[in-house]
């Protein structure tokens, strides 16, 4: 691997033996529609049972499971950039970007089991998708080097323990911005919109948000999906799960109803299955944010300045049009508009 790959949720061995059995059908599917399918290597098998498996302590469940009480103003305004980008290998000493220079790699949190943002391949052992390329695009800005990456792969419950404890420098891991977490982390400016709908299998009669009533709806523990559905659709039957693909999994066996989370989540899903559909409308907005320290103002401006110029100069267009752009079969949107505060 060109990135060293370390597993930080604790997964039962008979549960992550099942997962990637499940999913080895929607992967071959995924590979056909995308790549064209052959046979899985027992070495590509290895390397993606071994990420699933790899033990560590379980993390604390986020506070973003609770509700707000009090508002922020708006959470998607960051910190403003200040003056041009240092050049590659040249960070200002004393900034936190100099300690990631000097250690030679970039330290980041990311998912692992969602298609087309955060995904490890298992045909060639590597983390890839849309938020991975804006980490490269970072990695670039810091070092020149876009390989210059280290990938820890979290739980969605676990991305703002890994940034308070400082396990990794930065979390871009399909992660909405809202007044509870920006309370406990820094974020970046929005990096993509996204907003919240619902997958059902292809024969289900749920048309829309009003169908889910008395009906079991599959959501990642520490998300705001599986928030937005308990306040939504009280008589709805929340199925709290560690990992996006144990709903997938859940859906294909029989074990929910549907699954209800971000629409850039579930265009992967029904990559991965073609016998699903999405349906209703968006009924949330789920602005991602890249998260950091708060004890590092100057890298939330640096990552900002990143940010401003792969808007600017087309990567972002590419970048969507690379991994969402194939499911959606659309042009890309407009990059999401920075917000400051200062």
């Amino acid at each position: 691997m060109s990135a060293r790959i370390r597993r930080m949720a604790g997964t039962a061995r008979s549960a992550s033996i099942g997962r990637l059995a499940a999913l080895a059908m929607p992967v071959c599917m995924v590979a056909i529609a995308l790549a064209g399918c052959g046979s899985t290597s027992d070495r590509a098998l290895r390397v993606s049972l071994s990420a699933l498996e790899a033990k560590a302590p379980p993390a604390p469940a986020s506070s973003a499971s609770k509700a707000a009480n009090a508002t922020c103003g708006d959470p998607t305004a960051s910190l403003r950039p200040r003056g041009p980008l240092p050049a590659p290998g040249h960070m200002p000493s004393g900034t936190f970007m100099r300690t990631i220079q000097d250690r030679g790699r970039l330290v980041v949190g990311v998912d692992q089991n969602t298609l087309l943002l955060g995904y490890l391949n298992p045909f060639n052992g590597q983390i890839e998708g849309f938020d991975i390329d804006m980490l490269r695009q970072l990695a670039t800005a810091i070092f020149g080097d876009p390989n210059a990456i280290e990938f820890k792969a979290i739980s969605s419950a676990q991305r703002i323990p890994v940034i308070r404890n400082q396990s990794v420098d930065i979390v871009a891991d399909a992660m909405t911005i809202n007044c509870e977490r920006a309370e406990q982390v820094s974020f970046t400016t929005v990096y993509y919109e996204a907003g919240q709908r619902i997958m059902v299998p292809s024969n289900s009669p749920v048309r829309g948000i009003g169908d889910l009533a008395g009906r079991k709806v599959c959501a990642t523990v520490g998300s705001t999906s599986i928030e937005n559905i308990r306040k939504l659709v009280p008589r709805a039957i929340p199925y709290p799960v560690p990992l996006r693909t144990d709903c997938l999994v859940a859906l294909q066996e029989g074990k929910v109803d549907a699954i209800s989370t971000d629409d850039a989540i579930l265009y992967g899903f029904q990559a991965q299955d073609p016998y699903t559909k999405i349906v209703g409308p968006r009924f949330s907005n789920e602005p991602y944010g890249m998260a950091i320290n708060k004890r590092h103002p100057e890298f939330v401006r640096f990552v900002n300045a990143v940010l401003e110029r792969v808007r600017g100069d087309g990567t972002w267009a590419s970048i969507y049009e690379k991994w969402l752009g194939r499911v959606t079969h659309a042009p890309a949107p407009a990059p999401p508009r920075p917000h400051y505060r200062d």
